[in-house]
């Protein structure tokens, strides 16, 4: 028999094998791939769980932000109605006051009239008092005439006030 050198490298494999074997080198291997396995799926289990907690998370955002911007269209709804208000009141008033103002301003444009007229009935009777006493003064001489003119005046004040 003619042995070569790949014969002996193929015994010496198979010793190195069979040696392998007998110490349990596979059993080793084989736990060391079972805990690695067993790792992985722990750390995708985790993946999974952690994934399936962002997305409830962001559910939970996305509808707090819906009630957010709901409650924000509400606060502007309101301060626009607050505002329309506030403008309707203070157009309001300001008419009443406006109202107010005119009904004044023609009170004393009627009291004026009415003073002016006053003065100037005041100014007729007395101008007519003067003109009778100057009158009566020239017509009528002595006491008859001063009781006369005193009488005339005393009727045209009664009559013309």
């Amino acid at each position: 028999m003619h042995f070569d050198a790949e014969f002996f490298v193929a015994v010496a494999f198979v010793i190195f094998v069979a040696v392998l074997a007998y110490v349990g080198v596979h059993r080793t291997l084989i736990s060391s791939l079972d805990k690695r396995r067993d790792r992985i799926k722990s750390e995708l289990d985790e993946a999974r769980r952690l994934r399936d907690e962002a997305a409830k998370l962001l559910a939970d955002y996305q509808r707090k932000q819906g009630e957010a911007q709901k409650e924000a269209d509400a606060i502007v709804a309101g301060a626009q109605a607050e505002a329309e208000r506030l403008a309707a009141e203070a157009d309001a008033k300001l008419q009443d006051f406006v109202a107010r103002r005119t009904k004044m301003a023609e009170q004393k444009i009627a009291q004026a009239e009415q003073q002016a007229l006053a003065d100037v009935r005041n100014a007729a009777t007395e101008a007519a008092v003067a003109a009778a006493e100057r009158v009566l003064a020239q017509a009528a001489k002595g006491a008859v005439a001063e009781q006369l003119i005193a009488q005339g005046i005393q009727d045209v004040k009664a009559k013309l006030n």
